[in-house]
């Protein structure tokens, strides 16, 4: 049986075997050859001594923060969590850079949205440090503190902010799709070292736009008024990125014209049920329509819930009578330049309308008429009856980028969740579109001041305060509507065998009186179990007991996870039974030597292969 890595995804490991795949020449005895590997680039090697290059004091650690793995978990908190058995959401509570590390394994590849409003390093903002050591560990010491900000004194201003977004982005692009795309939120102060470390991150030919979001009004910066902030847009691939459409796509117009040799009057049959948007009982008769005139040649035109009660012909200069043919007679219809026609239907005067997509949208790189930060205080407010948040961002900001670049099951990632508004947007948006968009949102539980207005109202930390926000948000949409979310916490991990901080012979002790630490439960390990597989944290999991030892079903058969002691053939028999694709036990759970050799045979006699111990 082999034992489940207790770390997260391995970077390096995974660059080396790509490496392996494309140069197999450049390997001697499993490590690279750097002479052998220049020769096969050719020309594409850089040999002069000076070159550009983007640097600061500390990058080569940056670096290797972002490749450093972890043995932390996320412990499952049913009692904050809002519809836990149905939720496809979830919301995370602790440093976002460790809990980006332990999302690799499950969401590497999956997300097709990234949204973050990063701090902008203002000089107010608290900027993470972070350390080389466990991360989990720091991260709670840190979070006993209350946080300092990056003020402009400091000498190193620039440096500490670059050290903490780059392993953030470096691991954020590891998370995104082949079709995913990142916005970043900033302002003048950083955006030129962010577009110079995106550009590193992400390449320069994935920039899709250095977009401008106008503010609409301005606040007094220096020799000008600051009206306007910006978000940066990379793609994973650019080149695999189809055209962004939505927005201001639909095109609406009147289907005829007035009567001419060009457009002779001729008549058509509208059938019962067609759309008519005019008040019960509404009925028009005889002649309509002015110089373009419609006149009712037979039935009766009467609107009721919306639509024609029985069929009618009507007389006018149709313009589009071979594509009305067409749509009333139930075929997809284009017009010449592409353009799909999606309805036609009568206006309250009588007036047939048809509405059609436009074949392409490039959306304006100059956002206007999407919000301020005013509007999204006046949202927060409204949903927690506080003021909390600074300059929290607009719903429909972040809605329509929602909408420009996802659809049906897409996952949107935000790591600096602050105010919940991108959980909100994606719930709204999902709201008026019917898809089931999911969301991922990650917030420090960083602590409240004093004297702040939250812990006048027994909040702990902003996280709780965001959770409530998007729980607020949710029950003011449409109760048919995904509006729950999954709480999970970072925490170090469960098992005595992982922890990086016990000596090699206490982690053997402890192990032997009980793999798992004091006070952490079966679930906790369960979902450790999942992380560390690579499992969805949100699949359905289903607990059975087989001769009295409790046996996790995770995604019906994907994987069944046994975290009980004394395991006999007869169990190992039932659980061989319900033929699961992979199966997980502690590495201590059986009677003896013998029964855990013959259970491996069992469970490979019912073709289950996949057998890890922890």
């Amino acid at each position: 049986m082999d034992k489940l890595d207790g770390k997260t995804f391995d970077v390096v490991e995974d660059n080396i075997e790509k490496m392996k795949e494309l140069f197999p020449d450049i390997f001697t005895e499993d490590k690279i050859d750097m002479d052998k590997f220049m020769l096969t680039l050719g020309e594409h090697v850089e040999k002069d001594k000076e070159r550009y290059e983007f640097t600061w004091n500390g990058k080569t650690e940056a670096i290797q923060m972002a490749q450093k793995q972890t043995t932390g978990t996320l412990r499952p908190c049913k009692d904050e969590s809002v519809k836990w058995d149905t939720t496809q959401n979830l919301f995370i509570q602790g440093d976002n850079l460790e809990v980006l590390r332990i999302l690799q394994n499950s969401y590497r590849n999956k997300i097709k949205m990234i949204y973050i409003d990063p701090p902008y390093n203002t000089g107010k903002d608290f900027v993470y440090k972070d350390d080389f050591r466990d991360n989990v560990k720091n991260y709670k010491e840190r979070i006993e503190e209350n946080m300092k900000s990056n003020a402009e004194t400091n000498g190193r201003f620039h440096t500490d902010w670059l050290n903490m977004m780059y392993p953030r982005l470096k691991i954020a692009r590891n998370l995104l799709n082949e079709k995913g795309v990142i916005f970043v939120s900033i302002d003048d102060i950083e955006l030129a070292n962010l577009r110079k470390v995106m550009n590193e991150v992400f390449g320069e030919e994935n920039l899709l736009a250095e977009l401008i979001w106008d503010l609409g009004t301005g606040t007094q910066a220096g020799h000008f008024t600051r009206s306007h902030e910006y978000i940066l847009c990379f793609a994973k691939d650019k080149n695999l990125l189809p055209n962004f459409s939505g927005g201001e796509g639909i095109i609406e117009d009147r289907a005829n014209k007035k009567i001419s040799n060009k457009n002779p009057s001729s008549t058509f049959k509208f059938p019962a049920g067609t759309e008519f948007n005019a008040p019960d009982g509404t009925e028009l008769i005889g002649e309509w329509g002015g110089s373009e005139k419609v006149k009712l040649i037979e039935g009766k035109m009467i609107a009721q819930h919306g639509k024609l009660v029985e069929d009618i012909i009507l007389e006018a200069g149709w313009s589009m009578k071979n594509q009305m043919k067409a749509w009333f007679d139930g075929e997809e219809v284009f017009d010449s330049k592409g353009q799909k026609v999606i309805k036609f239907f009568f206006n309250s005067n009588g007036v047939l309308r048809y509405q059609k997509e436009r074949s392409i949208i490039n959306p304006a790189t100059i956002l206007k008429d999407k919000g301020s930060t005013k509007i999204g205080s006046k949202i927060v407010h409204r949903l927690l009856g506080m003021d909390i948040f600074d300059f929290p961002k607009p719903v429909s900001l972040i809605k329509f980028l929602v909408e420009l670049v996802t659809d049906e099951d897409d996952i949107i990632l935000d790591f600096f969740a602050g105010s919940g508004t991108t959980a909100h947007a994606v719930m709204e948006l999902n709201a008026e579109d019917g898809k089931n968009r999911r969301f991922i949102m990650v917030q420090l539980d960083e602590r409240l001041s004093d004297n702040s207005n939250a812990s006048i109202n027994r909040f702990d930390n902003i996280a709780q305060i965001s959770a409530l926000r998007i729980k607020n948000a949710g029950e003011s949409l449409p109760v048919n509507l995904d509006n729950g979310y999954k709480v999970f916490k970072l925490d170090e991990t469960n098992l005595q065998a992982w922890d990086e901080e016990s000596l090699d012979l206490e982690k053997d002790l402890l192990d032997m009186i009980d793999p798992v630490k004091e006070g952490r439960t079966q679930e906790d390990v369960v979902y450790e179990v999942l992380l560390k597989y690579g499992v969805d944290l949100t699949v359905p999991i289903t607990q059975k007991e087989i001769a009295g030892k409790a046996v996790y079903d995770v995604g019906m058969g994907y994987l069944l996870i046994c975290l009980e002691r004394d395991l006999t053939l007869e169990i190992i028999e039932q659980i061989a039974e319900l033929k699961p694709a992979r199966v997980v036990f502690y590495d201590e759970g059986f009677k003896d030597d013998t029964v855990r050799t013959n259970a491996q045979q069992i469970l490979k006699r019912h073709n289950v292969e996949d057998i890890r111990v922890i």
